[in-house]
């Protein structure tokens, strides 16, 4: 498993200094070179020092993650932003995944706003000492099947540490669902659980000598859940 997976965690407290200059201009490298789950949608990741939303987190910096609308856009952004996650967290830099916050232009470039992310220097430990400090449903309400990249997805974040996602692996392929959403919030959430699967979608990459993510016909169905795609090699 990539080390960084067995470690990383969402920082809530900074060190309020701008980064320098050197640092940011790493983090715009990295940007311009992070892999899309689907190629075909168009994205833009902005570094701003505002937000606003609810569960604000007060940080020098912040991603903005803006999309076209299209089926996967969400699971698209997630993906996407992960990598910049576990970056960050490798060169030394906290990050927090703001499910309720954008910038203050909603939209720019016909794009919307769909996450922000904090990030920063941090005023609070960087990482785990240990797999045993996740909080982290098993496995095995999870996921049924076997397959050693399901680890890593279980250690991914998500919105309100929910985890509202199932993996069901055989064949080296894994079929990926979220829970359904009831009527309360539910296009709201529904999008948040649909990054989720992006996020987690990136742990299961990371593990994988390669990876593809595709809808397949006839993928069994999970009561309760919604089938996302299916990840093979």
């Amino acid at each position: 498993m990539k080390e960084i997976i067995r470690k990383r965690k969402s920082i809530r407290k900074y060190d309020q200094t701008p980064l320098d200059e050197a640092t940011l201009e790493k983090v715009r490298e990295k940007i311009a070179v992070v892999t899309p789950l689907s190629p075909e949608i168009k994205t833009m990741i902005e570094i701003t020092t505002k937000t606003k939303g609810l569960f604000g987190i007060k940080s020098p910096h912040y991603l903005a993650f803006r999309s076209e609308e299209k089926e996967r856009a969400y699971e698209n952004i997630g993906f996407i932003g992960q990598q910049l996650d576990l970056y960050l967290s490798e060169i030394g830099l906290g990050t927090c995944w703001l499910g309720a916050s954008n910038p203050e232009e909603k939209t720019a470039n016909g794009m919307p706003s769909l996450i922000c992310m904090s990030f920063g220097k941090p005023a609070e430990p960087l990482h785990r000492q240990s797999v045993s400090e996740f909080k982290r449903k098993a496995l095995s309400e999870i996921s049924e099947g076997s397959d050693p990249r399901l680890e890593a997805a279980r250690l991914a974040p998500s919105g309100m540490n929910s985890q509202n996602w199932y993996f069901s692996a055989s064949d080296g392929k894994i079929h990926c669902y979220r829970k359904k959403t009831g009527l309360l919030f539910g296009a709201w959430l529904g999008n948040l659980a649909c990054i989720d699967m992006g996020i987690a979608l990136c742990h299961i990459a990371e593990e994988s000598e390669s990876f593809n993510f595709t809808k397949e016909e006839g993928a069994p169905d999970k009561k309760g859940h919604l089938y996302m795609g299916t990840v093979s090699y």
